[in-house]
């Protein structure tokens, strides 16, 4: 009888909740990965890269959340403003249309909720320092409100949604991924996740066509930002 009470206190499915049987939980993560419950301020660990991104990228002390933003900081003066967003997303190798969209969106949409006072600014810059404010609902849950990293969150979204491949993401259980996060009548969070994951994908999908958790990782903390400046210094432009 204590057995039987022990192996349900730690079930990860239900019998009558079929949606806990086909997004499956990874209940091996403490064998893998010191404290994967706890979010990580500095570096973005996985079970396979245990100390995060090493030994290129560093953090300077910023929050994963701030690293990557931090990539768009053209002069590292905290404050990402519109022309440095566009010139971010050039140098990622996305076309003139496409970056001029972003830009829009990106600096349109986290400008006001990061300005240290109430006044909005006409230049519509970005600060860093206050990033953790623009995280928006319906999301993976991987940042934290403080702009943490949480690694659990990410092995559980791999482990949820990548039924093709393991530790790959087609387009669309990208999709599904995106649709189980939602929040009830979250309408921007439901757009701006869309978005983000997709242009996620659009940059950093693999030949088969697959986002991999090395990429999504590495995204997290803006490495995967500036792996694909330097491939794309000569180079071919995304989107076209």
């Amino acid at each position: 009888m204590a057995s039987i009470v022990e192996n349900e206190a730690f079930a990860t499915e239900a019998v009558y909740a079929p949606v806990t049987q086909e997004r499956r939980v990874r209940t091996d993560l403490e064998d893998k990965l010191p404290k994967p419950y706890m979010p990580r301020a500095l570096v973005v660990p996985d079970v396979e890269h245990p100390t995060g991104t090493t030994p290129a990228h560093r953090h300077n002390q910023l929050s994963v959340l701030q690293q990557h933003a931090a990539f768009f900081d053209q002069d590292d003066n905290g404050i990402i403003y519109p022309w440095e967003t566009y010139t971010g997303c050039r140098a990622l190798g996305f076309n003139m249309i496409a970056s001029l969209v972003m830009t829009v969106l990106i600096n349109g949409a986290m400008s006001y909720v990061t300005l240290p006072g109430w006044i909005p600014s006409p230049f519509f810059p970005i600060y860093v320092h206050n990033i953790h404010k623009a995280k928006h609902g319906s999301d993976s849950g991987i940042y934290d409100p403080e702009g943490r990293y949480n690694p659990m969150n990410i092995e559980h979204m791999f482990s949820k949604y990548a039924h093709t491949v393991p530790n790959k993401l087609t387009f669309a259980e990208l999709w599904n991924m995106t649709e189980g996060n939602r929040n009830t009548f979250d309408f921007f969070g439901w757009i701006a996740a869309k978005l983000e994951w997709g242009i996620l994908y659009v940059l950093a999908r693999d030949e088969e066509g697959m986002l991999s958790k090395e990429a999504v990782r590495r995204c997290f903390d803006g490495s995967l930002f500036e792996f694909c400046a330097k491939m794309n210094a000569g180079g071919q432009s995304k989107m076209g």
